[in-house]
């Protein structure tokens, strides 16, 4: 077994060496996101890397301790599509499996601006995201429970999870607006509003 957790970080750190020589990167100076979207390499196959719902990844079945290791992986995502998520940079495009959101939206910040209410999250890799007209919320009931997640779009086609304690300040900010004849159960950032649900189904799963 530790063999097999040498071999992984081994090999993790020889994939984030790759990614940072093609990226750019930089020293560890902070700079702009790599330009993933405009790359265009060969696809080279599937790795066994996995993020799974609670925001951790794991390489080859081994937890990717090391924070900065996570945080340059994260800035190469790319979800095309085909809806499956890749590291990609210059050169190559390795496929990586998501059991839920690449992201988790572990802060919440509410602050005015002009007379409006404004929704800012940090996620679990350091991104800081305003919700607003560029960077929506959706809320989906997903599982037996009927479980309420909110998603927040942080660029490209990836998104954050909000983690249950943000989420339950989230809609503590909720009210009721009419849309389309309906009332809906909404939050608003940025002068956005964004529908949770209609009253009568948040009435009925309260009850």
């Amino acid at each position: 077994m530790a063999t097999e957790e040498i071999r992984a970080a081994s090999d993790a750190a020889s994939l984030a060496a790759l990614i940072s020589r093609a990226a750019g990167d930089a020293g560890g100076r902070k700079k702009s996101l790599p330009p993933v979207d405009r790359w265009n390499p060969p696809f080279c196959g599937d790795i066994d890397m996995e993020i799974r719902a609670d925001g951790t990844w794991f390489y080859m079945g081994t937890p990717i301790g090391r924070a900065p290791l996570v945080r340059l992986f994260s800035t190469v995502l790319r979800r095309d599509a085909d809806q499956k998520t890749y590291l990609v940079t210059p050169v190559e495009k390795v496929g990586i499996r998501v059991v839920d959101a690449p992201f988790i939206a572990v802060e919440m910040s509410v602050t005015e601006r002009e007379g409006k209410r404004v929704l800012t999250f940090r996620t679990n890799v350091g991104d800081v995201v305003e919700a607003g007209r560029e960077h929506p919320i959706r809320f989906v009931i997903r599982g037996e429970n009927d479980e309420l997640k909110p998603y927040l779009h942080v660029r490209g086609r990836l998104e954050a999870l909000v983690t249950r304690a943000v989420m339950y300040d989230l809609v503590e900010l909720g009210e009721t607006v009419v849309i389309a004849g309906r009332e809906m159960f909404c939050v608003r950032s940025g002068g956005t509003i964004f529908p949770v649900m209609p009253v009568a189904e948040l009435d009925a799963l309260t009850r």
